[in-house]
Formats: C-alpha cells, sequence, structure tokens
C-alpha cells in the first residue's frame, strides 16, 4: 500500500497502499477538507515520500537515516533563452463542460536540460474571480498524493468550497502535474490487473508469500515502465516546481500564491525553493520535511499512522457499536483485537458482494482501516464497516473504504493515482530499501512504531526497489531564502504527515510562520477550526501571516 500525503476531496473515503482518503464534497460556503498522503507499494503501498531531483540540489547525500544539510538552490532569476518560448506562452482559454471553469493546454520541456527534445503538455483550469473586492492574482492549488489531480480537486471542491471571500478576489486555479490526471498521465496496469495487485499480501509469512509480494512489485513496475518509458524519468517534484512557474508566466501573475496540501506542501516548498523572488502567499498544509531519506520518511510515517489509529482506539471503545472493545479497553488491545481479525481475513477472505468477485482479505481490509485514519469524520463510517465484516462476516464496507482510498470506480476501473504516486516518489528518492532481507531485518523498528500498520507499511516500502528508472532525487533542505512569509501548516495527530515535520519544514525555510493545528486528522485548513481558518483567510486576502509558533484547536 502506498501512503499518499493528502487525498483530495471525493465522493468517498481513500485508504492506503498509495491511497488516500476522499470525502464527500462540502457546501459551497465551507472549506473543502484537503487529500492526503499516499503510502506506495503492493498490496499495502507504501510511503516512499517524495523528493527532489538532483539537477537543482547544491550537493547530494547518500545517507539513510539521518536529514540532510545540503539545500536546494535557487535558479537564477533571468529566464534561459532556451525557456523563453515556453514562458511566452499565452493560455487559450476554453469551456470545460463544468459550469464556471475554463481550461487550457500549456506546454513544458520534458527535460528542462535538453529543452529541445520534446514537451509535454499541462492540462490547466480556473474559476475567475467571483468580485466583490479587486483582483488579487491567481491562486494555485494542489491536493497532494503524489498523484491527485488538481483539477479535479478545484472544480470538486476548491473552486466552489473555499470560503467565497477568497474566490472572490482570486482566479482560482490547478495544474494537472505532469504524469498527473490530464497532463499525459503514467500509465501501468489495467484495472483487472490493480485488481490483484491490490489484493496481493503484504505481509508475507514465508518465503512463497515473499517472492509474491517482491514479483507484484515487479510486475507493476514492469508495466509503467513499458507504457511510460520516456515520461517515468521526468516527473519529479523539481520539474513540476518549473513547471508551475511557467503557468504562473502564462496567466501573467508576478508572485506564485498557492495553498497545498500534505505533498502539495513539498511542491509548494520546491517552488518557493528555486524561486524565491516569485513566491507570493503560500501556505502549505500538512507539510513534508524534505531533509529526511526514505527509510525515516517511512518510519515516521509509520508511527503516525499509529498515533492516529490510538486516537481513533480512545474513542472506538467509548461508542456503543464499537467491535474491538469497550469501555475501559486500552488502545494496545484494541490494536490487538483488530490484528487478530487480520490473521482471520489472511488465512480465509470474507465476501463483499463484489460484482468483480473480490472477497476482502488482510490487504484490502488494512487499506481501509488506514483510509479512515486521515480524518475522524470516517470513524463512525469504520466502525460500522468493522462490526459488518467481524460480526457478519460481510466486507462490503471496508471494500468501498479501500476503493475510495485507491480511486477505483464501480466499473472496475482505477484513476491514475498510483501509477503517478509510484512514478515521482521512485524518481524524488532513493528506495528506502534494496531487498527482502533488508526489510526483515527493519521489521522489528516498523512493528515497534505501530503494532497495527508496522510489518505492512515496512513491506510497502520495498516497492521502489524494483522502479524501471533510477531516482534523481536525494534528500535536502530548503530555505527559499529572500522569499515572502509562508505559512506551515501542521497538525499534532496527522497520521500521513507527522507534526514533527511541519516544525522541520518551518525551521528550514527562512520565512516560515509555523501555524499549528492541535487535533486528529490530516491536514487543518477547513477542518472546523476558525482559529485555523481565519488565519488563512487573513494571509491570504490581506498578505498578514499568522504569528509563528501560533497555536489553535
Amino acid at each position: 500500500m502506498r501512503i499518499r500525503l493528502n487525498p483530495r476531496r471525493t465522493s468517498r473515503n481513500l485508504p492506503a497502499r498509495q491511497a488516500r482518503t476522499a470525502r464527500t464534497p462540502q457546501a459551497p460556503e465551507a472549506h473543502p477538507r484537503q487529500t492526503r498522503t499516499v503510502l506506495a507499494g503492493g498490496a499495502l503501498l507504501v510511503i516512499s515520500t517524495l523528493l527532489v531531483s538532483a539537477c537543482s540540489l547544491g550537493a547530494s547525500t547518500t545517507s539513510t537515516t539521518s536529514a540532510a544539510e545540503v539545500a536546494l538552490t535557487a535558479l537564477p532569476r533571468s529566464t534561459p533563452a532556451a525557456l523563453t518560448s515556453y514562458y511566452g506562452q499565452k493560455a487559450r482559454w476554453r469551456s470545460c463542460g463544468v459550469p464556471g471553469f475554463e481550461c487550457a493546454t500549456l506546454k513544458a520541456p520534458l527535460d528542462y536540460d535538453k529543452p529541445a527534445g520534446g514537451d509535454v503538455r499541462l492540462a490547466v483550469s480556473r474559476k475567475k474571480a467571483t468580485g466583490p473586492g479587486s483582483r488579487l492574482g491567481s491562486l494555485f492549488v494542489n491536493p497532494g498524493g503524489p498523484g491527485g489531480s488538481a483539477i479535479g480537486y478545484l472544480q470538486a471542491y476548491a473552486g466552489i468550497g473555499y470560503p467565497a471571500a477568497v474566490r472572490a478576489r482570486y482566479d482560482m486555479v490547478a495544474i494537472d502535474p505532469r504524469g498527473v490526471g490530464r497532463s499525459e498521465p503514467v500509465e501501468c496496469l489495467d484495472g483487472r490487473d490493480m485488481d490483484t495487485y491490490t489484493q496481493t499480501d503484504s505481509t508475507p509469512d514465508d518465503a512463497r508469500e515473499t517472492t509474491e509480494l517482491v514479483d507484484a512489485y515487479k510486475e507493476f513496475a514492469e508495466s509503467c515502465g513499458k507504457h511510460s518509458p520516456a515520461l517515468l524519468r521526468h516527473v519529479s517534484t523539481i520539474e513540476t516546481a518549473r513547471d508551475m512557474d511557467i503557468v504562473r508566466a502564462a496567466l501573467g501573475d508576478t508572485k506564485l500564491n498557492y495553498v497545498g496540501a500534505s505533498y502539495g506542501t513539498f511542491l509548494g516548498a520546491t517552488y518557493a525553493g528555486l524561486f524565491p523572488g516569485r513566491a507570493g502567499r503560500l501556505v502549505l498544509d500538512g507539510a513534508m520535511d524534505p531533509s529526511l531519506p526514505a527509510r525515516r520518511m517511512n518510519l515516521d510515517q509509520t508511527a503516525g499512522f499509529e498515533t492516529a489509529f490510538q486516537s481513533f482506539a480512545k474513542d472506538c471503545v467509548q461508542q456503543p457499536d464499537c467491535p474491538l472493545g469497550t469501555k475501559g479497553t486500552t488502545p494496545a488491545v484494541v490494536g490487538r483485537n483488530l490484528k487478530v481479525f487480520f490473521g482471520k481475513l489472511d488465512a480465509r477472505p470474507i465476501r463483499t458482494g463484489d460484482a468483480d468477485g473480490r472477497r476482502l482479505g488482510e490487504a484490502l481490509a488494512t487499506t481501509g482501516v488506514i483510509a479512515a485514519m486521515y480524518d475522524e469524520s470516517s470513524w463512525a463510517q469504520l466502525r460500522e464497516a468493522l462490526t459488518s465484516a467481524m460480526k457478519e462476516k460481510d466486507g462490503a464496507g471496508l471494500l468501498v473504504l479501500a476503493d475510495s482510498y485507491y480511486e477505483r470506480d464501480a466499473g472496475g476501473r482505477y484513476s491514475n493515482l498510483m501509477p503517478a504516486n509510484a512514478a515521482v516518489n521512485c524518481l524524488d528518492l532513493p528506495p528506502a530499501y534494496g531487498s527482502p532481507e533488508e526489510v526483515e531485518k527493519a521489521l522489528p523498528a516498523f512493528e515497534e512504531a505501530s503494532p497495527v500498520f508496522g510489518e505492512g507499511l515496512a513491506w510497502a516500502s520495498l516497492s521502489c526497489a524494483y522502479w524501471p528508472v533510477r531516482a534523481t532525487g536525494e534528500p535536502h533542505r530548503i530555505e527559499a531564502r529572500g522569499a515572502a512569509p509562508i505559512v506551515v501548516v501542521g497538525t499534532t495527530r496527522d497520521p500521513a504527515t507527522p507534526y514533527r515535520w511541519a516544525r522541520a519544514l518551518a525551521a528550514q525555510l527562512s520565512s516560515a510562520r509555523l501555524l499549528t493545528y492541535e487535533g486528529d486528522g490530516h491536514t487543518a485548513y477547513g477542518r472546523g477550526s476558525t482559529c485555523i481558518d481565519s488565519a488563512i483567510d487573513t494571509y491570504l486576502l490581506r498578505g498578514t501571516p499568522p504569528t509563528d509558533g501560533k497555536r489553535c484547536s
């Protein structure tokens, strides 16, 4: 399973394997809840979390455990002659078929080191500022992933759900990153093969099951290499950040204003690091720490999901419908009860009523539970799904959660979330582990970090070892010296982007203001805290950032 950094809002909740939890759109005047980070891997597609292309780093590091000290280097202020044609583009807007929204296609070089070697087409959408009030420019949004469609997020949520005052003053804009959604999407397995992949046992019990898991990772990687051979080398976060600057210029904005969630914080911070003088009002919600190597990031995220599960367990036993314990049952016992249930599913999957005949095994059930960890509003749904599965042997509810995480529709079709997630993650950072033997040595640390999810997330960390393209990125710091104030938002019990990452990123960025939400769930903006929302809205509308260190609940 791959953990995505921020699931964008859709009509359902998304779990892990490289998934995220989507949610039902809110009413137009409410904030949309953002997406989340995905774990990348086979059955539990793990969290090979994203980092940056080495071409723009001041140096490289091969550290596997500690934070990097090398900083991302800013690009020259002047536009290189080879890129002038790209920066001279003007968007030709057309109807999208979605009322109120326009769409356009722009070009960027496939390879910024060889601009004459071909283009990549970037899909862009906007909803123009509604007024009243003077226009403040464009506000770019990105829901995370990596692999989440920013255009889908804009048209379904941000463009209608962000505060009216923000939509009045800004053109709401989204770009599907290269390789994602409508921007030349990375393609891998078809729907039927994806069904098989997502059901692969990610907690192998013997050599045969280990081989099956490794073979699943290899098959997935090979299919991506076969279907998207050229693009796979050029979907790094650095390249996507450079694409954003081309789009900024095409829209006539002197600075880029931006709200990014989860992985979108890494993208936004990368933009600020490359173009500090062009960074406008940036909000980075559910922040990532770009200085960490994959092994450390995966362990941190595993611990983050354990923290979220502990909160869920404490709440669950207070409810009359909790199938994992009653009042007085400790979170540790709740976790053991869930693990026992997972073990039963590993031995004997249960019915789901799925039209394609899928049954609920340990892999899909774990994904379903992880999906609900992103948002405490999903806990009631999770209790109901677990009750049906544990007491009635009906796995339909957990399957719905898992499907939403993977963005699988009722017809068996998957979005390109998982292929794009793997493509970006495996290019941005060297793999956490290179062999099953390395994972086995790491298992005790993962199981200590999370008795419930540790084993599966450890094995998910192996997925990038078999990727057909070598990673071009390395861990690095982002300082963005000279940038305007940047608001970094962290949630204290965030499962996918642990709070320590927000503190770390805020410490790296020279102009950061750390805003803390003391609560559960992934990301903070639009989750019901008037304190958080008003601080961010004031910053976006007036340019006044919150006091560094401000805390909200």
